[in-house]
């Protein structure tokens, strides 16, 4: 029998050995990592919940605090998580480079894969606990909501894929990528709808393109919410793309180098 494997199905196997160590790792290397994970959104939107309590505001937007919230956070701690455990996937699993199967573009696409299943379970989770609280939680427009995520999730991928392999070649670099999320949260319509924003500073605000994205997965959950005309899913389309592909080089141009370190 030919033993012999296609690069695709070797390409495929590294991926799955891989993604089963990241899982096992990520999840056993802290005590209650899963309650962590739930923890996070649930801590940013309960702190956000008594503030807008005390100045006497229960909804934003015209729309639920709570969940609005929720929307804001989930989505920005998607890309957040994607992009900094990214980040990190090269100097984490450097030792399995002495393996020629592996490359680092591959510890990293795991990576974000892993993110992306871990947050999508936090989402599922945090929303059905939602729904039995008595929150409506059925989006308007799931479709919109899912494409504006998924381009979030792309978003994360290329800053991770970007900034993993400068940051090994550069650390300070790295620090920077690490430090950029929060300015980031502040400046990303997290926590505030994007029409408050005064016309002559929101433009500058509609450069970021995660306004964008979470905008926009608002726009698809409410179906009265108010999205400022400047949103637009192709802009972020594109940033998703730009980055990918950017990072996608910069692995590629720099792999002996990586693999090196």
């Amino acid at each position: 029998m030919n033993s012999n494997r296609s690069p695709q199905q070797i390409t495929f196997s590294v991926w799955k050995a891989l993604f089963l160590r990241e899982a096992i790792s990520r999840i056993s290397k802290e005590r209650a990592a899963w309650i962590w994970l739930l923890l996070e959104p649930i801590a940013h939107v309960t702190v956000m919940v008594i503030f807008f309590t005390v100045i006497r505001q229960k909804d934003l937007a015209g729309v639920e605090l709570t969940v609005f919230l929720l929307l804001g956070i989930l989505s920005f701690l998607l890309v957040r998580n994607i992009s900094t455990r990214s980040m990190e996937a090269i100097t984490a699993n450097a030792a399995l480079f002495s393996y020629r199967q592996v490359r680092p573009v591959d510890t990293v696409l795991v990576r974000a894969a892993l993110e992306s299943l871990l947050i999508a379970i936090v989402v599922i989770l945090t929303f059905s606990a939602a729904g039995l609280l008595g929150f409506e939680v059925i989006p308007s427009k799931p479709l919109l909501v899912i494409y504006s995520l998924a381009l979030l999730a792309s978003s994360g991928l290329g800053f991770g894929l970007i900034f993993s392999a400068l940051g090994n070649l550069v650390p300070e670099v790295g620090r920077i990528g690490h430090m950029l999320f929060h300015p980031l949260y502040l400046m990303s319509a997290v926590i505030y709808p994007a029409f408050i924003i005064p016309a002559p500073y929101r433009d500058f605000v509609m450069l970021n393109p995660l306004v964008h994205g979470i905008e926009s997965v608002r726009g698809g959950f409410f179906a009265d919410y108010h999205v400022v005309e400047e949103v637009s899913l192709s802009y972020l389309a594109a940033f998703a793309m730009f980055s990918v592909f950017l990072g996608l080089l910069l692995q590629v141009r720099f792999q002996q180098r990586l693999l090196a370190r």
